[in-house]
């Protein structure tokens, strides 16, 4: 299913010590890094989703400017794709640790087909079986990093269902990417399905209406959809509900004005579309794991 990783340069013990987890349709990869290290040269023949673990990487990427890969971020990477890193912080004491999950196609295939069946996002609009995409960096995807973290756990586990638990992950695992290339997708002003889809019709009317009383009837209206059907298609295209979705466009509005001006939180909640101060506060707090009060406190301390 998955073929070995090609490696043109002789790895030295203490630069990458691996370990392999196999399951029916998935193989992941472990490396520890034990020493600092510069322009080491990985490729995979399949495509792959990388998370750091613990330590540092500098990435250097074909198309791709050169960015720090920390803790808690994913890299999608398509199937021969060349990978250029620097280990500039590895240690005996603090090694460097990455995850890298390798995914059979036919499965990543099977899950395409089950999302398209669901969404209104066309073939050349999402990944091929060989997720055949430009390098894709998460840095801030709580969704995709909370199932990395629970695949890392499953795989190395003995559990007698680990199999059958790592085939519904990593489906949704799959789905969380999708959903994300979606995204860019619509919300992209020089992508003919910018202009072409109903999704991205509504996705824009929020970014430009976002202070006004606005509900899900509102935007199926848009939409020209029934109000459920509507909601099954936007949650299954962007994974989240519309009422999330506006809520995260007030909330980054709210969040630019709570760093730039000196207007009362209140006022703030008001403008960008929020009736209710508490209601504000709760979903502040959920998203930011901290309340409105204490993000401005952090800018100015």
């Amino acid at each position: 299913m998955l073929q070995s990783r090609q490696s043109p340069r002789k790895i030295e013990t203490l630069v990458e010590n691996r370990r392999v987890y196999s399951a029916d349709f998935a193989e992941m990869n472990i490396y520890e890094t034990r020493k600092k290290a510069d322009q080491v040269y990985l490729e995979f023949d399949f495509p792959i989703i990388a998370s750091m673990i613990s330590g540092k990487k500098i990435m250097h990427l074909e198309n791709k400017a050169t960015f720090d890969f920390l803790p808690g971020e994913s890299v999608v990477l398509p199937a021969k794709k060349k990978m250029i890193i620097d280990f500039p912080e590895a240690t005996i004491d603090s090694p460097t640790l990455c995850m890298a999950l390798g995914i059979d196609s036919q499965k990543i295939q099977e899950t395409i087909e089950a999302y398209q069946n669901a969404t209104e996002i066309e073939d050349h609009f999402v990944m091929s079986s060989n997720l055949n995409l430009s390098p894709l960096h998460l840095n801030n995807n709580m969704q995709v990093q909370q199932l990395i973290d629970r695949l890392l756990q499953t795989f190395t586990s003995g559990h007698k269902s680990k199999d059958a638990l790592l085939d519904l992950m990593i489906k949704e695992l799959i789905l969380r990417l999708l959903q994300t290339n979606a995204r860019a997708a619509l919300l992209d002003e020089t992508s003919c399905l910018f202009d072409n889809n109903r999704m991205a019709f509504v996705l824009k009317y929020i970014r430009e209406n976002y202070r006004e009383d606005i509900s899900v009837e509102n935007l199926a209206d848009k939409a020209c959809m029934s109000s459920s059907h509507f909601y099954k298609t936007f949650k299954n295209t962007l994974g989240e509900t519309p009422i999330e979705y506006l809520n995260r466009e007030r909330l980054k509005q709210a969040k630019k004005l709570i760093r730039t001006s000196s207007s009362k939180l209140s006022e703030i909640a008001f403008s960008c579309g929020f009736n209710s101060s508490s209601y504000f506060n709760t979903q502040f707090k959920k998203q930011e794991g901290m309340t409105p009060s204490q993000f401005r406190k952090s800018f100015f301390d």
